[in-house]
């Protein structure tokens, strides 16, 4: 015998069946065409790509109302936001970090749009407000970007973002008055600041050409300058720039006690880098290069005695930690810590020794060695999952770290070097209860016999097939790692299932991992999670008509290239800022630097393999496509809206049936959520959309 639920769910799903194609806006369409390698490759919505222009912003707000009204008529939309405000009314804090006898944290009370920067001072259980970003707009779409204090503990240097926006303009405070300075920086994007003497560095671009390209127009030089306090951004010092090569990032930093300038260069089409150094008060002498490569990379994070450490992948695809010595002469690379057969994931520097946070099957574990590398131990951790901190002074006698997973809160630790032992120095309390939900990592056989992870989040005893999410990213060296996520509470708790994919591209088993997922093998990404997808469905937690994918970014495009190539895999797919032009990713902002990942479109090989895959160019007529929401944000000048504004209309002008496929654009909004009330009603209407369009009705 069925259950009710299954009963209730074959009888919406009829009822969604007969319902009629939505009305969608019109959507004129060009006749352009680009020849590439001898290829005719037609673009008929490429207007779309200039979001600036009234015509297009007068279709994108047909296209608003069409998925508003759509979504208001989910009648149980309402009470998803109301049940997601509740989950999320919880205080949090970050890890602290001390400096110049004060010890600061955020902290955000649960109804805050953004964290507060706070203080207190040595011997002190005062606790002061620092900065409150929360003050900065009414409406909080102005945000926090960063935050770093001078190394005498005098002055703040802080940059704001404006809805959304990468680009950040930054100001100075003094930390005791908390009088900000008059000066203002501008023209910054993909940079904070290193202080060092009576400035910092910071990286900047030229100013738009105009307003309607700020958000799109491609970044191209960059420049590494000097600020010094209390002077015009017009009188910064020029520190470095190459005008012969626009397609790089470069920064300059100096370390905590350390004499060298050090100069970081990555090239756009490269997953590799150059490291170049010089005295720190010696601007006459010339750059001296010691790392440098296509395909390896190597970034100084500690001086010790003049030593410079850092993680290497050079000849060690899951990292090493090495040192160089002589720095301004021979400028040896020595193995300090060598590769092991786990991926080294972060090394932290505190009380003269080193934390190594190595991964296993997306878990870490925290080995303890002296800075020639003689092993020290290893930090006891409460279980599975991720953790992150370590950092501090050669003399502190303790540090702080945080340890999360699935379903455990971010909780922060105090680590005691004398005894060797943690203890809690903050938990979350959230409102849910943890021991109501099980954890299950699987590993699925991917199409070319890999093994890829994948961990099942669901209520403990549910059985049976349930909507289920697939999440994934796979992608630019990046690993989902264990980490809680108060949202997925309200679709856990309906005894829905998440179930998180971590495929090849990411970091996960080391930079092997992260090739077998790029330029040429990008394949594979898709390959994984259609397999991870049948996994789900042969297995029983799931069938085709109550089964969602979602990603975001990149993970949007793995949403966007999935369901052109298995649209009968899935009931609902959802990508969020998703690159989605694959022949034209390249020309906006900072989109060059993804040709590491992708691929560059001048190289026949490579353009055929991303033509191949793209989600504009691969969508077809005649197909039944999954119910699909696509997501963007005006203000994302990461991932334009261009790309997500042309997978849409291209998706409306070829599909016949009727599924929805709705466009909705957050307002006021970047590449991430810019406050409080915006990501939640983000979550509630993808929850509302992926239940509606499964015929799934929340109890």
């Amino acid at each position: 015998m069925k259950s009710l639920n299954v009963i209730a769910f074959m009888l919406l799903s009829a009822v969604l069946a007969s319902a009629q194609p939505l009305d969608y806006p019109a959507t004129r369409t060009v006749d352009v065409r680009d020849t590439i390698h001898g290829a005719v490759v037609p673009d008929p919505f490429r207007w779309l790509e200039n979001d600036r222009d009234p015509e297009v912003e007068q279709w994108v707000e047909k296209q608003a109302a069409v998925a508003e009204a759509f979504l208001g008529a989910v009648p149980y939309r309402a009470m998803l936001l109301k049940r997601l405000d509740e989950v999320n009314t919880f205080e949090r804090r970050s890890a602290p970090w001390h400096r110049a006898g004060m010890t600061f944290f955020y902290r955000n009370d649960g109804r805050q749009n953004h964290s507060v920067l706070c203080m207190q001072r040595d011997g002190s259980d005062n606790v002061e407000v620092l900065l409150d970003p929360n003050t900065f707009s009414a409406d909080g779409t102005v945000t926090l970007a960063f935050a770093t204090e001078s190394r005498d503990g005098r002055y703040l240097a802080f940059g704001k973002s404006e809805g959304g926006s990468d680009w950040r303009d930054i100001y100075v405070m003094e930390i005791a008055t908390r009088k900000q300075l008059p000066e203002t920086i501008r023209y910054v994007k993909n940079s904070g600041v290193n202080w060092y003497g009576n400035g910092f560095y910071y990286s900047r671009y030229d100013a738009a050409a105009s307003e309607s390209k700020s958000l799109t127009g491609r970044n191209g030089q960059q420049y590494v300058m000097y600020h010094e306090l209390g002077s015009k951004q017009d009188n910064d010092r020029l520190v470095f720039t190459d005008p012969t090569n626009t397609n790089q990032f470069i920064g300059c930093y100096v370390l905590e006690n350390s004499r060298y300038l050090i100069r970081t260069v990555r090239q756009g089409s490269k997953s590799g880098n150059e490291i170049y150094v010089r005295p720190v008060d010696d601007t006459t002498k010339p750059w001296k290069k010691i790392f440098g490569s296509d395909d390896a990379s190597f970034y100084p994070q500690h001086d010790h005695d003049g030593m410079l450490y850092g993680t290497c992948t050079e000849g060690s695809p899951n990292g090493r930690v090495v040192r160089i010595a002589d720095v301004l002469g021979a400028a040896s690379m020595q193995t300090v810590v060598a590769e092991r057969d786990v991926a080294l994931d972060e090394v932290g520097y505190g009380g003269g020794r080193m934390f190594i946070i190595t991964m296993k099957d997306v878990k870490h574990a925290v080995d303890i060695v002296s800075m020639d590398g003689k092993p020290l131990g290893n930090v006891s951790l409460p279980g599975p999952g991720s953790v992150a901190g370590f950092d501090g002074q050669p003399t502190d006698v303790t540090l702080y770290y945080t340890f999360t997973s699935y379903t455990t809160p971010t909780t922060i630790y105090r680590y005691d070097f004398a005894s060797g032992t943690s203890s809690i120095w903050q938990s979350i309390k959230a409102p849910f209860d943890p021991s109501a939900f099980s954890i299950e990592q699987v590993f699925v056989t991917s199409k070319d016999g890999a093994r890829i992870p994948m961990t099942i989040l669901r209520k403990k005893g549910a059985s049976g097939a349930a909507p289920t999410m697939l999440y994934g990213y796979g992608g630019f060296n990046i690993a989902l790692t264990p980490s809680f996520n108060v949202n997925y509470i309200p679709w856990l708790e309906q005894g829905c299932v998440i179930a998180i994919a971590n495929l090849r591209g990411g970091s996960e088993y080391g930079e092997a991992w992260h090739k077998a997922g790029m330029r040429l093998n990008k394949q594979n990404v898709f390959d994984d999670a259609i397999a991870c997808a049948e996994w789900l469905i042969s297995n029983g937690l799931t069938m085709r008509d109550m089964l969602a994918l979602n990603g975001r970014s990149n993970g949007g495009l793995l949403v966007g290239a999935v369901v052109n190539q298995r649209p009968d895999l899935f009931r609902v797919a959802i990508p969020e800022v998703g690159v989605m032009d694959m022949l034209r990713f390249h020309r906006f902002t900072i989109g060059w630097n993804w040709q590491a990942d992708y691929g560059e479109i001048n190289k026949a090989d490579e353009f055929r393999a991303l033509y191949a895959y793209s989600p504009y160019h691969n969508l077809r007529a005649g197909v039944e496509y999954p119910s699909t929401m696509v997501m963007t944000a005006d203000h994302d000048d990461r991932v334009v809206p261009a790309h997500s504004f042309k997978y849409a209309a291209q998706l409306q002008n070829l599909y016949k049936g009727k599924r929805p496929m709705l466009l909705r654009v957050k307002l006021r909004s970047g590449h991430g959520d810019v406050n409080r009330l915006k990501l939640l009603e983000g979550v509630a209407d993808k929850y509302s959309f992926m239940w509606h369009e499964m015929g799934y009705v929340p109890r």
